[in-house]
């Protein structure tokens, strides 16, 4: 039985953070790059610009600013570069995107309630109410 296997290119590792700093710019330049078409592909025109886009990418990559070990910087970069490829390769929906790159950076609707259940009328009746 003949098994055929694709060859799996490994992407090299840094040497030096000052390395992993040059290939994180990379990075974010390609996907910058790809964002027209990404806006295409999922016709996001209506719901966000490329320039917030871009800022959603930045704010992620800043999230790890902290980090100087080469080795996770390099991790997280197969990360991104996987999940920037299964965006243009169109491997997620319309409403992933949306969620994960566009509701998030404005915060979702339902966490800003700071209303207490515990001081609505009905639930104080129902607390007090004998039920037994």
């Amino acid at each position: 039985m003949a098994f055929t296997m694709r060859a799996v290119k490994v992407p090299p590792s840094s040497a030096s953070l000052e390395e992993a700093r040059h290939r994180v710019f990379d990075f974010f330049r390609t996907a910058c790059r790809s964002l027209p078409s990404i806006m295409e592909i999922y016709n996001l025109d209506d719901v966000v610009t490329i320039s917030q886009l871009r800022s959603t990418i930045s704010a992620q990559i800043r999230q790890n600013a902290h980090i100087t070990n080469p080795k996770v910087i390099d991790m997280l970069l197969l990360k991104g570069e996987e999940e920037l490829s299964n965006i243009t390769e169109h491997a997620k929906q319309r409403h992933h995107i949306i969620g994960q790159y566009v509701v998030e950076q404005s915060g979702p609707h339902d966490k800003g309630s700071t209303k207490d259940p515990s001081t609505s009328e009905f639930l104080k009746n129902f607390y007090t109410s004998n039920y037994f």
